[in-house]
């Protein structure tokens, strides 16, 4: 019996090319050949804290090809331990014989194809000549995001910032002597106004981003609250913003960015113009002009898991040859 590889989170680190794996992204979400049973979303008691864990599991098939599934538990209190928030494992297989192929660090291969998920997205929404980045919070997600929407439009100026300072302060240090200038701020809300695309990626339970602040042409990239109860932007920046899903199986489900204003009635299903299989497929319109707001929400999709594993895992076997 052959050894299981690892593939974690330093490989994946020093293997990533944005444009490639947003590139295979964008063929994954034009062809319907993955397959993807609606995530089983478990929330569990966790009396130690007195704040509920979540157990999800992501399954995802390519008939013929491969299988994977994700195992993740998000614990919010774990910063409080030096403990990531997001932990978990992906178990990636041979559709044929079924045996395992690698196992992989699913914290690693979540940011990755998180980031390059909402950087695809940028690529249909955000203006071409889109020079600037707010990015809100400093999570894993962060220099991720940073990375991903720089790949794919001109972006030189980017602001961080977070409840810790030092956090943001830490993520800024990691760009010096780049191409990119990152600066962390103390007070990010003069920002709204003064950038081309806003990235939030938090565990925010009320709204960050205020529709008041935003001017014509933005995109906002929301990428946490991935809670029915947590927010990032508000009840305004919705109704200012052209709604954009990664896809409506999870998006109009799972989120309160979403789901708090369609039980308020201020946003329908159908207000909301497309999600990624209708951009990356070409059946459905992304920015209509450099006037137009756009507001893409994430929640993650077993497809981006997959499609992420296969590019690992063929970068790792380039590296044994």
């Amino acid at each position: 019996m052959h050894q299981i590889p690892f593939i974690d989170n330093a490989f994946m680190e020093s293997h990533t090319d944005f444009r490639q794996l947003i590139g295979l992204l964008d063929q994954g979400f034009s062809d319907v050949a993955v397959q993807t049973p609606m995530r089983h979303h478990h929330d569990y008691s966790n009396p130690k804290e007195g704040i509920d864990s979540t157990l999800l599991l992501m399954p995802a098939w390519d008939p013929g090809k491969d299988v994977g599934v994700k195992i993740v538990s998000v614990n919010p209190n774990n910063a409080t331990y030096n403990l990531p928030t997001i932990q978990g494992t992906y178990v990636y297989l041979d559709a044929h014989q079924g045996f395992v192929k690698a196992i992989m660090d699913a914290k690693a291969l979540t940011a990755k194809r998180t980031a390059a998920a909402s950087a695809l997205a940028a690529s249909y929404l955000a203006k071409k000549n889109a020079s600037s980045l707010l990015m809100i919070g400093t999570g894993v997600l962060s220099s991720n995001l940073i990375r991903a929407h720089a790949s794919v439009r001109p972006i030189k100026n980017i602001f961080v910032w977070g409840r810790d300072f030092s956090k943001a302060q830490t993520i800024a240090d990691t760009f010096k002597g780049g191409s990119l200038k990152v600066v962390a701020v103390e007070n990010y809300l003069p920002y709204l106004s003064k950038v081309d695309i806003i990235s939030c990626a938090t565990l925010s339970k009320t709204p960050l981003v205020f529709g008041k602040n935003l001017v014509p042409g933005q995109h906002l990239d929301l990428v946490g609250a991935y809670k029915k109860d947590m927010r990032e932007a508000d009840d305004d920046a919705i109704l200012r913003s052209s709604i954009f899903l990664d896809t409506f199986q999870g998006g109009v489900k799972e989120s309160g960015d979403i789901v708090i204003p369609i039980q308020k009635g201020i946003l329908k299903e159908t207000d909301i113009k497309a999600d990624l299989f209708g951009l990356c497929s070409k059946s459905k319109k992304g920015r209509l002009n450099d006037e137009e707001i756009t507001l893409f929400k994430s929640v993650g999709h077993a497809s981006e898991d997959l499609i992420g594993a296969r590019y690992f895992y063929n970068k790792y076997i380039e590296t044994l040859i």
